[in-house]
Order: structure tokens, then sequence, then C-alpha cells
């Protein structure tokens, strides 16, 4: 992205417009058409897509893996859960593995019975 335009109303709308429909594997875009804005916006959503769910080119998987889902996975792995691993592909397992693993990491059950305590509280069940 060029950092001179980052603060430029119209640049940052087009960026984040081409980042949103990148980060869409169902929607193709002709960039001939488009503003370097939404452009560069657009690569580095698809670049971000594809680091979490494989290549467009080869398919769209069953499930989407997004920034979320792996914080849902990181926190799993924090509180000791089990993971529904279904309809996720081997490439996608393999990223949501080391997030879940980076939780293992820091699991500590102390924390997780606290946790899991105020999340039941607050109406929250966990599985």
């Amino acid at each position: 992205m060029n950092t001179k335009n980052i603060f430029d109303t119209t640049y940052r709308q087009d960026y984040l417009e081409g980042y949103s429909n990148g980060s869409n594997p169902f929607i193709k875009v002709n960039c001939k058409e488009k503003s370097e804005a939404f452009n560069s916006g657009f690569n580095s959503g698809r670049a971000e897509y594809e680091r979490m769910n494989g290549h467009v080119l080869e398919g769209i998987p069953q499930r989407i893996v997004t920034i979320k889902v792996l914080e849902d996975f990181l926190l799993a792995g924090m509180l000791g859960l089990g993971i529904d691993n279904e309809g996720y592909t081997f490439f996608q397992l393999n990223v949501i593995a080391k997030w879940y693993e980076s939780g293992i990491e820091k699991y500590d059950p102390n924390q997780s019975v606290y946790l899991s305590e105020i999340l039941e509280e607050n109406g929250i069940q966990i599985h």
C-alpha cells in the first residue's frame, strides 16, 4: 500500500472495498477497471484469504477460515477444549493446528476453570 495515500479518505475507502472483495473467494474482479487503491486492497485481501484457506484456483473450501475462526481455535486451545474440524481442508487444518497449539501452550487449568465459571455466569456455554 502506498503510505502517502493512507490518510486520503477516497484512497482508504477504495482500499477497504478492494480488501473486502479480495477476502471473498466468490468475487472475481477485473483489476484493469479499478483504482490503484482498490487493486492494492484486493491483492491484500486475497493474499490474506489464501494464507488461511489455500489458493482460490484450487477450489473454495466448504468452510472458510477467518481471523475470528482462528481466534476461536486459539481460545479452545487455551481452555483445553476439543475442536470440531469437520468440513475443513487439509491446508486449513494445518493453519488451524498452529493456532490451536499456540493456545495449548498457554493453557493453564486454573485459569480455564475460572474463565469457564465467568462464561457460564454470563450464559455462555462451552462444549
